[in-house]
């Protein structure tokens, strides 16, 4: 039996969006630890996956990598749709614990397209590999227009910083009890209007916050600094997106940010993708006093939820056989 673990992602937001400018998307994200994703495969001669959810993912790791089967079991997992990069994490763990109950290998980013990932952002293919806080290149504007290139017809963006989060960094999430957030063809569909409308205006205050704050931020471990930064990229994103989600978080998301952003415990608040999930960023010293804030927002806004603390991953997936 091949196992493979993983975890989830926190996504920032994209360098740009306009088509005015040389490159479409250029994902910025970081691995969390924990909630994780772990999946073992045996040797079959078909698929055989009791979890509805994973099935189609183990076919498509079956086609790909032309093997019999499979018999898949979802040990572990955390919520879809949720801005947390479930998809992304359970195409690649299928993969990978799929060939190796097969005794071969299968390289996540070369087998990605096949599996439809990695065709806008970069960073769940890269934290799946190597974990850390990731910069991708995006992709050339001329190949990924408001209608981007047949499904697979594509290489995963480049992979242009890479740095490892502090060890003490911790990450308030704080996921809300409402609708998931889009995906498949609703989030196709919001990504081709976002990008039709955007102002490359953004883009460019995106490239200056990136180099000129973010990046140093991270690589000089300064804490109140990236969340600041961060924040700010996800609100110009939120921009971008305004009339695709509701404004410039999608509801409830605004509200909780506005209020995260004024405890004393985080530094720097946003939504993570297309949300629910919003996060926020502490240290050790201050997970409790963050939890609670977390706990405190909800309430305030009257929503249920699920608030949790966690710490950043710098390492890829692990496999175990």
């Amino acid at each position: 039996m091949a196992t493979v673990t993983t975890a989830a992602r926190l996504h920032f937001g994209f360098q740009n969006l306009a088509l005015a400018h040389d490159r479409l998307y250029g994902g910025v994200g970081l691995a969390l630890d924990e909630p994780r994703l772990v999946v073992s495969a045996d040797p079959a001669d078909a698929v055989e996956c009791p979890d509805p959810a994973a099935e189609p993912y183990v076919r498509r790791a079956v086609d790909a990598l032309d093997v019999p089967g499979a018999r898949v079991e979802i040990r572990e997992r955390f919520p879809r749709h949720v801005g947390l990069g479930s998809g992304t994490q359970l195409a690649l763990a299928s993969l990978v614990a799929v060939a190796r109950a097969h005794d071969t290998t299968a390289d996540a980013r070369t087998f990605a397209p096949r599996l439809g990932r990695g065709g806008r952002s970069g960073v769940g293919v890269a934290t799946f590999e190597h974990g850390g806080f990731v910069v991708d290149g995006g992709h050339p504007t001329e190949r990924f227009t408001a209608k981007p290139p047949a499904e697979g017809d594509w290489e995963v963006p480049p992979v242009i910083a890479h740095h490892d989060v502090p060890a003490h960094w911790r990450f308030l999430l704080v996921v809300p009890d409402t609708d998931p957030g889009q995906s498949g063809r609703a989030e196709d569909q919001s990504m081709r209007q976002a990008v039709e409308r955007a102002d490359p205006g953004i883009g460019d205050e995106i490239s200056t916050l990136l180099t000129r704050r973010l990046l140093p931020a991270v690589a000089n471990r300064d804490r109140r600094a990236f969340g600041a930064a961060a924040a700010r990229l996800g609100r110009l994103n939120g921009a971008w997106y305004a009339d695709e989600q509701g404004g410039v978080y999608r509801p409830p998301a605004g509200a909780l940010v506005e209020r995260l952003t004024d405890a004393p415990a985080v530094t720097g608040a946003g939504q993570s993708s297309w949300g629910p999930t919003v996060w926020g960023l502490t240290d050790t010293d201050g997970m409790d006093a963050a939890r609670e804030a977390g706990e405190a927002v909800l309430e305030a806004a009257g929503v249920d939820g699920e608030v949790s603390v966690v710490a950043p991953r710098n390492v890829g997936a692990s496999l175990d056989e």
